[in-house]
């Protein structure tokens, strides 16, 4: 289950993890994991979506996480999450490179990816409200994006399907409706029902 947590805690774990809790820092990194990928999914668009798993990725991060997290010398929520896209980042190049048939490290597709990420994390901290609409006051307090990733995680699966596909993917109501096999009515009225209920999570958070 994706919680929402508070930013005390999340201190509190990064501090424990630093002081060398393998358990806290695997509680830590969890609490990022329906970002990261969402962030993924976001950069790979549908071209490599059915050749890369998401889920895949955020795990392999979440391993080099784990083995370089004594070398992460940064403080706070901010910096954590910056280090965990640069090492999505790495993460996707080693797995595009495969694909794509590349030999070698491409720095540069690193830096484009990083890049990328940090776009698509600029948009998630957006939101799909309008400015004002949403909790913007937990922004100051905790990452917008984070935020936003893990409540659209407790949606049901076809809530979430639709929101990502029409706001971040940025389908047409015909292409999501060609995309789940479901009706463009009904594709519409899973988009209205599902952002009445996103507008709920986010009023229980206040």
């Amino acid at each position: 289950m994706n919680e929402t947590p508070s930013l005390a805690e999340t201190n509190r774990l990064m501090l424990l993890a630093k002081q060398g809790d393998e358990e806290c820092l695997g509680a830590l990194l969890e609490r990022y994991r329906a970002y990261l990928e969402l962030l993924a999914r976001m950069q790979l668009g549908r071209g490599l979506q059915d050749k890369i798993d998401a889920a895949d990725l955020v795990q392999e991060t979440f391993l080099e996480a784990h083995r370089g997290f004594e070398a992460f010398r940064g403080v706070g929520e901010r910096v954590f999450v910056a280090w965990l896209r640069k090492i999505l980042a790495r993460q996707m190049s080693r797995l595009i490179r495969r694909f794509l048939g590349a030999r070698g490290r491409d720095v540069r597709r690193e830096r484009r990816l990083e890049q990328g990420l940090d776009r698509s994390s600029r948009q998630l901290d957006r939101g799909l409200f309008a400015p004002g609409s949403s909790p913007s006051h937990q922004a100051s307090r905790r990452e917008q994006g984070v935020l936003l990733a893990n409540m659209l995680a407790q949606l049901p699966e076809d809530y979430r399907e639709v929101l990502v596909l029409r706001h971040f993917e940025e389908l047409t109501f015909p292409e999501i409706s060609d995309q789940l096999g479901r009706s463009i009515e009904s594709v519409q009225k899973i988009w209205v029902r599902a952002l009445a209920k996103l507008r709920q999570q986010m009023g229980a958070t206040l």
